[in-house]
């Protein structure tokens, strides 16, 4: 790193540090702004935030290494999360529907749905603990990708016994809680804008260097992780490598990292049906809680049509470092050879290697930020469900908004103190990722996808849906680690979902004043005829109307979500046709989101 470049991340960690604590004052009020910024933020700088949130360090690790490995076979791998396609039922209705609660957490939105009753209590208190659970997972999640990377390119060595990773992890957590503990969403929110400058600036510069300077050979190495340890050279040819469409098998050997994907075909397949139920059910953490702040209904729909659009650039950013890594992995002229290369350190080589002075030093300030956005915004999520759901709503419900404030910095600390522990476990990134999004992740798709939809459930068939499905998907992590993760995203959900319903007919139903509450405020559509025949024949012409709109508007938006990110990457990897053709479905899924969506967005 040149003086130039360390004086960049230098002035960077700075002002995001300065921006952070500027808002420790107005953060410090009450909870409600400590956690929701007031309800007051503008959504553009929701949407902005929620897309330097998405842009993980880690997660743009094991998307670039599963691109540099497969190709774009690797993009749609990422149907299971890396994609985020559940923001494209967030557009629709998802995020609406959540903000009308006026809710603060998931957990406290059990009561809403419940009552106050016992069963509302105990699914507002497992909702809590289970928001708690992942919000401890994603933190090791980033310790692993953000510690690795930051290790990797600075050279930190390691002491005391503690890995080189863990020790560059500590180091960014503790930059991060400075300012997230300090000032809370409305610290979270405005460093992310200040960091996704830095970011977008970053993946722009970069993904023009690609353009201009790199160009795929028809043949090449890559390399893919063994199940034992190394990683092993494998050829292939830029036509299969930049393939839009997917195979429906892939042939790697039972020693490899990468063969619970060899069925392709029913891996996406199992990944859209979890995108299914995790779009429709609505996700929990610091994605919602962006929802849970918006100001309105049209507020929740246009930040997400933003998120979106930002966070289509990562794709063109993940494939460029890609094409580098290919270029200089198959350079003879080069020590290290595609077969000794970790696909999951390819991010910091290209710019440990092929990064000029100055920009790499942008380039770092932006991952830096990225990193420290996704985590800053995940703890922060994490320590609301402490506040406002277990501690203020069972241990003392006279505490003080100074005492609230207390007890949200110090589960901030707590949280990323087990995260971090959890951390030296944990062999890859993969490995982690793949168990949150299709294990212990998945566990919660169907008690959160129900309560929505099904006016009988309670808060009994809730609580004891997320016990099943959690216990399940740790039992599969420790008896049957190695299974593809769709068969353990089928068992788990399977197990879960069985629970639910038997627990839920077996005990009484939610109070009636409750749910016709819930669905006079909410509107969702599910199985409420019941309650939406009480409104008179004007609202219900208006809501099937609405309906109608957001069915419409979510077949609409989940594929112009995926040609927009797919035009990216094929704009740099130079497939003309493949280029044109997403392009223009990208345009005419464009205008059609434009009459069919955007010119009927209402406040309320």
């Amino acid at each position: 790193m040149s003086f130039i470049d360390m004086t960049i991340i230098a002035t960077y960690l700075l002002g995001m540090i300065l921006v952070g604590l500027y808002f420790q004052k107005k953060a410090s009020s009450n909870i409600d702004s400590y956690f929701l910024g007031g309800r007051s933020m503008p959504w553009w700088v929701l949407g902005a935030s929620g897309m330097a949130s998405n842009f993980d360090v880690t997660g743009t690790m094991i998307n670039t290494a599963l691109i540099f490995a497969l190709g774009v076979s690797g993009f749609f791998i990422e149907i299971r999360g890396g994609i985020c396609l559940l923001m494209a039922f967030l557009l629709a209705f998802m995020g609406k529907w959540n903000r009308r609660a006026q809710v603060m957490t998931i957990a406290e939105w059990m009561h809403f749905r419940f009552g106050e009753r016992k069963d509302g209590d105990m699914a507002r208190i497992i909702g809590a603990v289970s928001q708690i659970i992942m919000t401890i997972a994603l933190v090791t999640y980033f310790s692993v990708g953000a510690g690795k990377f930051v290790a990797e390119f600075f050279g930190i060595p390691g002491f005391w016994g503690m890995e080189p990773r863990f020790i560059a992890a500590l180091i960014l957590i503790t930059l991060s809680l400075i300012y997230t503990v300090a000032s809370g969403l409305y610290g979270v929110v405005w460093t992310d804008v200040f960091q996704s400058l830095f970011v977008f600036f970053t993946l722009i510069t970069i993904s023009y260097l690609a353009f201009t300077q790199f160009i795929l050979p028809d043949v090449f190495n890559v390399s893919y992780p063994l199940r034992e340890g190394g990683f092993e050279l494998v050829q292939t040819t830029k036509e299969a490598w930049t393939n839009i469409k997917p195979s429906w098998k892939l042939a790697y050997p039972e020693t490899s990292d990468y063969s619970i994907y060899n069925l392709f075909g029913v891996a996406i397949f199992f990944y859209l049906i979890k995108i299914l139920l995790e779009g429709s059910g609505g996700t929990g953490g610091y994605m919602m809680q962006r929802y849970f702040a918006a100001k309105d209904d049209r507020d929740a729909g246009l930040l997400s049509a933003f998120w979106i659009f930002l966070l289509s650039f990562r794709w063109l950013f993940i494939a460029a470092i890609a094409i580098m890594g290919i270029s200089y992995f198959n350079n003879p002229e080069n020590s290290i050879v595609a077969a000794e290369v970790d696909p999951e350190a390819v991010l910091p080589i290209v710019i440990k290697k092929m990064i000029p002075v100055g920009i790499k030093g942008f380039l770092m300030a932006g991952l830096l930020a990225a990193a420290m956005s996704t985590f800053d915004s995940t703890i922060n999520a994490g320590a609301a469900y402490w506040v406002k759901d277990i501690y203020q709503a069972y241990i003392n419900p006279k505490a003080s908004e100074k005492t609230l404030l207390w007890h949200g910095r110090l589960s901030c600390v707590a949280i990323v103190v087990i995260g971090l522990l959890f951390s030296v476990t944990i062999r890859n990134i993969n490995e982690i990722w793949g168990w949150i999004t299709m294990s212990i992740g998945s566990g919660l798709f169907i008690p959160l996808l129900t309560r929505w939809y099904w006016a009988r459930m309670n808060g009994y068939g809730f609580s004891a849906g997320v016990l099943g499905g959690m216990i399940a998907a740790i039992l599969q992590k420790i008896i049957f680690p190695d299974i593809p993760e769709y068969v353990a995203f089928f068992a788990v959900n399977s197990i879960t979902a069985i629970i639910l319903v038997v627990v839920t007919l077996l005990t009484p139903a939610t109070e009636e004043k409750v749910l016709e509450n819930f669905f006079n405020v909410t509107k969702p559509f599910g199985f409420w005829k019941k309650y939406r025949k009480k409104l008179s024949i004007e609202k219900q012409s208006a809501l099937k109307k609405e309906y109608r709109q957001d069915i419409l508007t979510l077949i609409l938006a989940v594929p112009w979500q995926m040609s927009l990110f797919l035009m990216w990457m094929a704009l740099i990897m130079r497939t003309w046709g493949q280029f044109a053709l997403t392009l223009t479905i990208t345009i005419v899924f464009t205008i059609a989101l434009y009459f069919a969506w955007y010119k009927k967005l209402k406040k309320s």
